[in-house]
């Protein structure tokens, strides 16, 4: 009996070493990951929705009369904060009605700026200044944001699909690869020319 105990645990060790090396932890791990990532991009959208009402009242009181810009900003602020998505739902469908409420919001935005760009006593408010800056900060945290959630569902797609971890996947846990962001604005691979 003794002379077993030291073959038992080889035995063990070998086989939760082959489980590690195969995808047993790393899958759901990576799986986890994925989720992980995706709060922080939905977070980053938030906190961009969250700023959107400041801008709109700050830019209230200078420019009254671009009443449908304004109401555009908050049209496109309520659909990209009713698009909610969990980690379990991550398909390339819901992954790009996703994005689209996000770069019309974008958009809007975007417009808001040239209209405040035309009244030079908005321009010079020191709230709107702090606002435009959190505003851009908000889109680089995005854009990293993004880029990390990339990273992470291509570090989960490889274990899911490529030997020896995408055997344990098809024997014990069965995930598919999650979607990956695209570009989905219009002509976004093409650089943007500029003209003077």
């Amino acid at each position: 009996m003794k002379t077993n105990a030291p073959l038992r645990a080889a035995l063990a060790g070998l086989v939760l070493l082959a489980a590690t090396g195969c995808g047993f932890q790393s899958i759901p791990q990576g799986e986890n990951a994925v989720a992980g990532a995706w709060a922080e991009v939905q977070n980053q959208y938030q906190r961009r929705a969250d700023l959107v009402p400041n801008l709109v009242e700050t830019v209230k009181g200078y420019a009254t009369h671009e009443k449908s810009t304004l109401e555009g900003v908050i049209e496109a602020r309520a659909k990209a904060t009713s698009i909610q998505l969990s980690a379990n739902d991550l398909t390339p469908d819901n992954l790009a009605k996703f994005e689209a409420a996000q770069n019309q919001l974008k958009g809007a935005l975007s417009r808001l700026m040239v209209v405040a760009e035309q009244y030079p006593q908005l321009r010079a408010n020191e709230n709107f200044r702090d606002l435009q800056v959190q505003l851009e900060g908000t889109e680089n945290r995005i854009t990293i944001a993004r880029r990390r959630y990339i990273e992470t569902v291509q570090a989960f797609n490889n274990l899911v699909t490529v030997p020896p971890t995408s055997f344990t996947n098809a024997i014990l846990y069965h995930k598919q690869p999650k979607a990956q962001f695209t570009a989905t604005t219009a002509g976004a691979e093409q650089a943007p020319k500029v003209k003077f």
